[in-house]
Formats: structure tokens, C-alpha cells, sequence
């Protein structure tokens, strides 16, 4: 990290790599290439300066979070210099809180699911449907023979 920011360029992606919110400078350019991120209200390019002081949008997944820059690197380090690098704002963290709230209460998708391969207790259940259906009206009823 770098403590003397007026001399220092760094572009959006490097930046954004250095404080660790994408693996690879390849994900930050195609993050910001999808819109993903914004920079001061405006969206950005990968190759746009970032300063101190610039307010940061970005979505990963469902989630955004907004940041102010607070420091300048050019090289990635441990997660503990990276933090150092940026400040999220109380609102996002509130946001942020919640969602994953949200998350956590939701029912599980998979418990409410109905279809696919029926167990051994659905396959008993349907035979039986089927043998009642085939000695009552139901083949009676819809018969592909024709009947003169």
C-alpha cells in the first residue's frame, strides 16, 4: 500500500483486485464490462483512474455494496492491508445485514420440490391407482377401440 497517493494511477480493475473483491483482473474487467460497478454514480471502465475518495458501487450476486476509497495500491496483498484500502459505507452494511438475513430465514427450494423420480411408497401408491383404475369404468371410459 502505498502511503503517498498523489503521485500513484491506478486503474479500476487493478484496484479492485488489489483490495480483493475478485480473484483475477480478468473478472474485474469483464465485472465492469457487464455494469456491475459503478464509480461515482456514472458506470465505469476498466481502465478509468480511481482516486481517494471515490464512491464505489458493486454487485456480486444479489448483494451490493457501496464503498469509499480510502488508499491506493498497485499490488495485491494480505486481506488485512486490502481492507485498509476502501471503507463500506453504514447503509450498504445495513443492506447487506439483511439480505443475508433474508437468506437464512428463506425455505429451503428443495424441500418444496415435487417432481422427479417418485420414491418406492409413490410407485406402490400409483400401481394401486392403476389396478383400481383398470377394473373400474376408467378403461371402459377411454377405450381406443371402437365400438360400433
Amino acid at each position: 500500500m502505498n502511503t503517498d497517493n498523489t503521485l500513484l494511477k491506478v486503474r479500476l480493475d487493478k484496484w479492485l483486485w488489489a483490495a480483493r473483491f475478485y480473484k483475477t483482473r480478468n473478472l474485474c474487467s469483464q465485472e465492469i464490462d457487464k455494469g456491475r460497478v459503478r464509480q461515482n454514480g456514472q458506470l465505469a471502465k476498466p481502465s478509468r483512474d480511481v482516486k481517494p475518495g471515490d464512491t464505489l458501487e458493486l454487485r456480486t450476486g444479489p448483494v451490493v455494496r457501496t464503498v469509499v476509497v480510502r488508499a491506493l495500491s498497485n499490488a495485491r496483498g494480505p486481506a488485512s492491508a486490502a481492507a485498509l484500502l476502501y471503507e463500506e459505507t453504514a447503509e450498504s452494511i445495513a443492506v447487506r445485514v439483511a439480505t443475508v438475513e433474508q437468506r437464512r430465514l428463506a425455505p429451503e427450494p428443495a424441500q418444496h420440490l415435487n417432481q422427479g423420480r417418485p420414491t418406492k411408497r409413490d410407485r406402490r401408491e400409483l400401481d394401486h391407482l392403476k389396478d383400481n383404475a383398470s377394473r373400474g369404468e376408467w378403461n371402459a371410459r377411454w377405450s381406443a377401440s371402437l365400438d360400433d
